[in-house]
């Protein structure tokens, strides 16, 4: 997609009007790509860029929060376990 940088009339589309920040080309008219390298440099009539490639943005992708379901097993922690010093992420008792 490419966004309009310098208003200008298409002479090679029936004289159509494009003004500074419009979307080139207009309601899905196919261009080619030496028209498109025309416009987007100085060579062309006027010398200079008339249109410059729009980078379009991909969709953000949002993340997903885990669920934590009911049969998810997870560690209880007591007063007991609480005090137990850990090696590795395993008890005391566990890592020996």
């Amino acid at each position: 997609m490419y966004k309009v940088i310098t208003s200008f009339v298409d002479l090679q589309d029936n004289n159509h009007r494009y003004h500074v920040g419009d979307i080139f080309p207009h309601n899905g008219i196919e261009v080619s790509e030496e028209r498109l390298e025309e416009l987007s440099t100085d060579k062309n009539r006027r010398h200079k860029p008339m249109i410059e490639k729009v980078r379009e943005r991909k969709p953000e992708v949002k993340k997903e929060e885990p669920v934590v379901t009911e049969d998810a097993t997870a560690e209880v922690v007591t007063e007991e376990t609480k005090s137990t010093p850990r090696r590795n992420g395993r008890k005391k008792a566990d890592a020996e």
